[in-house]
């Protein structure tokens, strides 16, 4: 089994229904005859969407290969640390805003995911804030112009903000939040917008609504009636005046850190995480929310402006955006040969031109859009792209 150098992998699609029905197409042309929403293309080991490898003519379960050999496939100091492959890789297509979320600590998931367990909640179960017993920090890269939120704005910016808004019905909140212009003081404020309810909350919508309609030419105004649109009546519409608004262009990446609130608005990107379902939400859902718990993960801190992009590391042909995570290693190259040399298993990706994978006598040709796992038995390979093409690892 180790003998064998590169595995082309078959890939499942997730059909959430927030992903876009083109994407997938126009740029890798992946059939979607249905027209149906294709939100995930999932490259790696995760259960709910394990990525299939062929070996002699047969489809397996990447999962399966791994378990049969995990020293030859992961490397021996993968293997004895994680167990398993330690990252999800996607194609992630967002025609629809994704969930406002925080992805709790490495400590926080153990500690969660084990009080889940001892209440008896059932794994699936829709008001279980725990999967797993891992953090989730995440990279996106995008390929087309990406819209996003990371991170809390300076305080500064968040009172005028909601001073702009100058809502009655927020008055209250937003006086105390003046006189208190720090961590406990923003924590109270979010709080208290996650929990509107009734007249208070219906009142507040209302002024958000009528002064983003007369301040629509900026960005955040923009993007909270394009949010009109999709939820309406959801709190998360205050999340553009609390955190940072970006749209990344192709080529730009960002990295996600826990205890970090964060959403996905539109765009298409390359992401990777380490393989966890963690996940808290704090608006733009009609999912569970278990405002508590996500506090408790949340770290109610400025990101500041100049920290939001992840500025890569240029090294030759190579872009690598270095993360403060063993889990994942991140990089693209430009196209050209490339001798690489690996110490975990990697995943490679042709962006936007076929490659080939040379080991020895053993070459796998990918067309756009697909994948190879590349096990760490195989420590020296070439690349030979005629394009832009990924590499995903660990460290």
């Amino acid at each position: 089994m180790s003998q064998c150098a590169f595995f082309p992998m078959t890939n499942p699609i997730q059909g959430y229904e927030w992903g876009s029905r083109h994407a997938l197409t126009r740029l890798f042309g992946i059939a979607n005859p249905d027209e149906q929403p294709q939100a995930e293309l999932w490259m790696g080991a995760h259960p709910s969407g394990c990525s299939l490898v062929e070996q002699e003519g047969q489809l397996i379960r990447l999962d399966a290969l791994i378990a049969a050999d995990p020293a030859a496939m992961l490397g021996e100091a993968t293997a004895a640390r994680f167990g398993t492959l330690p990252f999800l890789f996607k194609v992630l297509c967002a025609e629809k805003a994704l969930s406002i979320q925080v992805h709790p600590s490495k400590a926080q998931a153990e500690a969660g995911f084990a009080r889940d367990n001892e209440a008896g909640l059932a794994p699936n179960a829709p008001h279980r804030n725990y999967r797993d017993d891992n953090h989730k920090p995440e990279l996106v890269f995008a390929l087309t112009p990406y819209q996003a939120m990371n991170g809390f704005r300076p305080h500064a910016e968040i009172l005028a903000l909601f001073e702009r808004l100058a809502s009655p019905a927020l008055a209250p909140l937003v006086e105390a939040f003046a006189r208190a212009q720090h961590e406990a003081g923003l924590a109270t404020l979010f709080r208290a917008l996650l929990t509107l309810q009734g007249a208070q909350k219906e009142a507040a919508l209302a002024d958000l609504a009528r002064t983003a309609a007369a301040c629509r030419t900026e960005e955040t105004f923009a993007l909270i009636l394009h949010l009109f649109e999709q939820y309406p009546g959801d709190v998360g519409l205050f999340a553009p005046l609390l955190l940072n608004v970006v749209t990344l262009q192709p080529g730009q990446a960002m990295f996600l850190d826990a205890c970090t609130p964060h959403a996905y608005v539109r765009g298409t990107g390359l992401e990777i995480m380490a393989n966890s379902d963690n996940v808290l939400r704090a608006g733009l859902t009609p999912k569970h929310m278990d405002v508590d718990e996500l506090l408790a993960c949340t770290r109610c801190e400025p990101k500041p402006a100049a920290e939001i992009l992840l500025a890569p590391r240029r090294e030759g042909r190579c872009c690598h955006f270095q993360v403060p995570v063993p889990d994942f290693t991140f990089r693209i190259y430009e196209a050209g040969e490339h001798e690489l040399q690996g110490q975990s298993a990697e995943v490679i990706f042709a962006i936007d031109a076929p490659l080939t994978l040379v080991s020895g006598e053993q070459r796998l040709s990918l067309a756009i859009g697909h994948s190879a796992f590349v096990p760490a038995s195989t420590p020296r390979y070439r690349v030979e792209s005629e394009g832009r093409f990924a590499r995903a690892g660990n460290r």
